[in-house]
């Protein structure tokens, strides 16, 4: 069975497990979850992650949700392929105090910007932006998109 990886491409958390990912060149099924409808919160997802986030992933009979578990499981069981992800000793004790730095310090307050920032300033409060962002994280944007991007 391939590995699935459940979420929503808007998602850091996410795009983090994807990453991984492709940096282990490892193939797998990405499963969109429509966060919009509640999905994530539905039975069937909620089996896969009980917190009702994305991501959720799946390894064969192992289901994993938290994308920096995740990560570092792909890291340490797929270490023999792709990009080398993992290192000994004291090393690996300062890669570790940067990870929990990006953990609680950068990426709170990152998440929190590229929400502003990037999601709501710039295309308001509605909605009417999502179609364009999920074409632009699907692979660039259109003639369509030049509305979208005006300013108002």
């Amino acid at each position: 069975m391939a590995m699935k990886v459940h979420g929503s491409l808007l998602s850091s958390p996410v795009k983090r497990v994807l990453v991984a990912l492709y940096e282990k060149e490892l193939e797998f099924e990405f499963v969109p979850v429509d966060m919009r409808a509640g999905e994530h919160k539905k039975e069937h997802f909620l089996a896969l992650n009980p917190f009702g986030q994305v991501p959720a992933f799946e390894d064969g009979d192992l289901t994993l949700f938290e994308s920096r578990a995740i990560t570092q499981y792909i890291a340490h069981v797929y270490k023999d392929k792709g990009a080398p992800l993992v290192c000994e000793g004291k090393p690996m004790a300062t890669v570790s105090v940067w990870m929990e730095v990006e953990a609680h310090q950068f990426d709170p307050v990152a998440s929190k910007l590229q929400w502003e920032l990037v999601l709501i300033e710039p295309f308001g409060e509605d909605d009417s932006y999502l179609p364009f962002l999920l074409r632009l994280f699907e692979g660039g944007e259109d003639d369509e998109d030049e509305d979208v991007l005006a300013p108002t």
